[in-house]
């Protein structure tokens, strides 16, 4: 029996010598480690450890240690040479901070490779952040040195390509740079800006001071050219919030037309502007000392002065974006579209996502499962339709029906939570202070304590990966040529 050293322990049965590749929770000593010898795999048959075996047809150049075994068998007889599940990443915090990439992410990618440098299991990346999708895929594809399409990255407003609807509506977009490409890439044909608003109805931003002083004087009538607002798509924390406020407001009272004609004899008869919102994150954690305020801090000033106003809460048409449930269903499609382009035939079966914030990822992780768990229990009891799946989910939340998705075949989720992002380890204590308690989700998502705990908590990303391969008892080496 053999002392493990940092990447394994080596043995012998007979005359040949083997390398296994034990649990990362092993006791692990430095070793000196120089490139390694081709190479024929096999697998040591050992159910307290899952340990992968490989032996070496040359001389070993590296300090050794000795393990008996004595069962032995081919990895072809153990792996599947497919994968029947995908894999979801966060992006900050989980392969980077700001642009700077994790090397845990890094090696985390490689063992997902297959001897000639193919990914061999099917991935996209899941963010609440709002960017224009090619410039996403380029900078990952740097960082993780992989291949990586625009269709695998799936930014917060990205699932609003579902909603149909609206795509031939003049919309309103608030956000920041690049909101209009955006827009239009998610198939909104007919939008407008806040700056167009402000042009149209210049008397009505008084909040900026200098434009108060620039219309006090002279005539500034309305354009009755400009078309009546139809929806308003909020696709992220614009810049100049009080202006932003106050013209939303003014829309949403006025059912898109803000003139002397549509001014509302009763803001609590007035019929709301339908409004989509994507990123509910209240805060985000980037390369300052303490989270940074996100989209969700602008929803709850929205929230609360239209409520303050009418009496009433701001009813959403479409929430997007993690943690709800049509984010991860769009996702569930990406990555069947991702597995039929890498030739991959199997329904895929399970979802696992790697995320760095309990209130976002893991939360949103598994509200997904639990509506898996729900919409097959519906095809047990004979419902068939998959339209009928997110009729228990709140009108914010649900997944709109007739969509062209792939078909649902994944049965659960699994989260796994990193510690190099939002999430501090060291930090959580069972007596934390009462603030650790507050509740940062949207109001439409209710808190459920629960749902913050994460299948397994991992110390990064390479170490998820090492997870999910040994759970899947899948090695993407296992069909290529040795």
């Amino acid at each position: 029996m053999g002392t493990v050293c940092e990447m394994g322990v080596v043995f012998k049965l007979g005359d040949e010598q083997f390398e296994a590749m034990v649990d990362h929770k092993a006791d692990a000593r430095p070793n000196l480690v120089e490139e390694m010898p081709q190479e024929t795999k096999f697998i040591l048959n050992d159910k307290r450890q899952g340990i992968e075996v490989r032996r070496l047809d040359n001389e070993y150049r590296r300090r050794s240690c000795m393990y008996d075994s004595s069962e032995v068998r081919k990895v072809s007889d153990s792996f599947e040479d497919k994968a029947d599940f995908g894999i979801l990443f966060d992006i900050d915090g989980v392969l980077a901070r700001g642009s700077t990439p994790l090397s845990a992410a890094q090696q985390a990618i490689r063992l997902l490779e297959d001897d000639e440098g193919r990914l061999k299991v099917p991935v996209a990346f899941v963010t609440n952040a709002c960017n224009r999708s090619n410039d996403k895929a380029t900078q990952i594809q740097k960082w993780l040195n992989i291949q990586v399409t625009p269709n695998q990255v799936i930014h917060a407003p990205t699932p609003a390509r579902l909603l149909t609807d609206f795509h031939d509506k003049h919309v309103l977009v608030v956000g920041q740079e690049y909101k209009v490409d955006i827009a239009k890439d998610l198939g909104f044909t007919n939008v407008c800006t806040i700056e167009d608003v402000q042009r149209a109805y210049q008397l009505l931003d008084m909040v900026d001071h200098e434009h108060r002083n620039a219309v006090a004087t002279g005539s500034h009538p309305d354009d009755n050219t400009f078309p009546p607002l139809e929806a308003v798509l909020l696709i992220g924390e614009p810049t100049h919030w009080e202006s932003h406020l106050q013209l939303l407001v003014d829309l949403l009272l006025t059912e898109g037309v803000p003139n002397t004609s549509h001014t509302p004899k009763s803001v609590a008869d007035v019929k709301q502007l339908p409004v989509i919102a994507c990123n509910m994150d209240l805060v985000f954690m980037h390369q300052a000392c303490m989270p940074r305020l996100g989209h969700g801090a602008f929803l709850v000033c929205l929230e609360a002065l239209y409520k303050k106003i009418t009496g009433r809460d701001l009813e959403y048409r479409a929430l997007i974006g993690k943690p709800c449930e049509i984010t991860y269903r769009y996702a569930e499609h990406v990555i069947g579209d991702v597995a039929k382009n890498m030739g991959i035939t199997r329904p895929i079966r399970k979802l696992y996502f790697v995320g760095d914030n309990p209130n976002v990822d893991i939360v949103g992780a598994n509200l997904y499962d639990r509506y898996l768990k729900r919409a097959w229990q519906n095809r047990q009891n004979g419902n068939i339709n998959e339209d009928n799946d997110s009729d228990h989910l709140p009108v914010s939340r649900s997944i709109p029906k007739g969509i062209n998705l792939y078909e649902q075949t994944v049965r659960s989720m699994e989260s796994l939570l990193v510690g190099t992002g939002v999430f501090k380890p060291e930090e959580t204590t069972a007596g934390g202070s009462p603030s650790d308690d507050v509740y940062h989700g949207h109001r439409d998502i209710l808190h459920e304590p629960e749902l913050t705990k994460p299948s397994r908590f991992v110390p990064d990303v390479c170490y998820g990966i090492q997870h999910i391969l040994k759970q899947e008892n899948f090695n993407p080496c296992a069909n290529s040529a040795w």
